[in-house]
């Protein structure tokens, strides 16, 4: 009688541990497949970096000798590094999403719909491709902000932890350029609406400057901006003597709710790309 109660028991135990592999094993081919683009155009991640680092080579010299941006005892260069960090993440992110309307065009996405991986599965693994990407170039950011002198934390903790907040980062942003692509359709018009989004977000943050300087009606702007959460926490990380504003717990825990919100809003447009 005891053998058919833990067998009765294990059973169900057994179909969970088979369902949560299979789930694993799609999200895992969904992100190889991407991570393949990245092998065939390796180059693409260095061009793409090119942008951020001109804003930290010149901007940041600029404005190193303009006083009263950073907070005390912190130069200019160690507070903008992490913005700019977060600004490689962002632009690397907010146009992931055309590769799904290439997808569509070349008849990929078509063979992925109709394969029976969920749609979260499909998302999920094309942003942890993204996230990759994102950890790739952020570290050539990171690389050069050390050269360039930036007071740099160099514990091994804190790097991980730069690096998770990069892949979160790049992925919350990944699966809001997805879910644009999916409601627009086109390349032309996503290409617009990227770029329309892209420099409001980065300006409405605290990326180039603390939120104390900014007029009330940017700061509230500022609050509702996830890559704002994404600058404070990597600043509190990446730079010796910096503090996180809101706490590093709850930046983590804002960017995880949005990304979790944002991958299921994701999933539900995602058979409109067909459509």
């Amino acid at each position: 009688m005891k053998y058919v109660v833990t067998a009765g028991l294990s059973h169900p135990a057994a179909r969970l541990t088979r369902a949560v592999s299979d789930y694993v094993m799609q999200v895992y081919g969904v992100f190889c497949a991407e991570l393949q683009k990245v092998r065939h155009d390796p180059v693409e991640l260095f061009t793409r970096a090119v942008q951020p680092l001109l804003w930290l080579l010149l901007f940041g010299m600029v404005m190193l000798r303009v006083s009263g941006l950073a907070p005390a005892g912190m130069s200019y260069l160690d507070y903008l590094s992490a913005g700019i960090l977060a600004q490689s993440v962002l632009f690397v992110a907010i146009f992931f999403g055309i590769s799904a309307i290439w997808d569509r065009d070349l008849g990929i996405l078509h063979r992925m719909l109709v394969s029976p991986a969920p749609r979260t599965a499909i998302v999920i693994g094309k942003a942890l491709a993204a996230s990759v990407r994102g950890m790739l170039q952020g570290g050539v950011v990171y690389v050069v902000a050390g050269l360039m002198g930036a007071n740099l934390n160099l514990s091994p903790l804190n790097i991980l932890g730069v690096m998770v907040l990069i892949g979160l980062g790049c992925g919350l942003f990944a699966t809001l350029s997805l879910s644009i692509a999916c409601i627009v359709k086109s390349r032309e018009r996503f290409m617009g609406i990227g770029q329309l989004i892209t420099m409001p977000v980065f300006f409405a943050s605290n990326a180039i400057y603390p939120i104390a300087l900014m007029p009330d009606w940017l700061k509230t702007v500022s609050t509702l901006n996830p890559l704002t959460y994404q600058v404070d926490a990597l600043r509190a990380l990446m730079i010796n003597g910096a503090h996180s504003q809101f706490g590093i717990v709850y930046d983590f825990a804002i960017l995880t709710v949005i990304a979790a919100a944002l991958v299921l809003l994701s999933s539900r447009l995602y058979s409109r790309m067909v459509a």
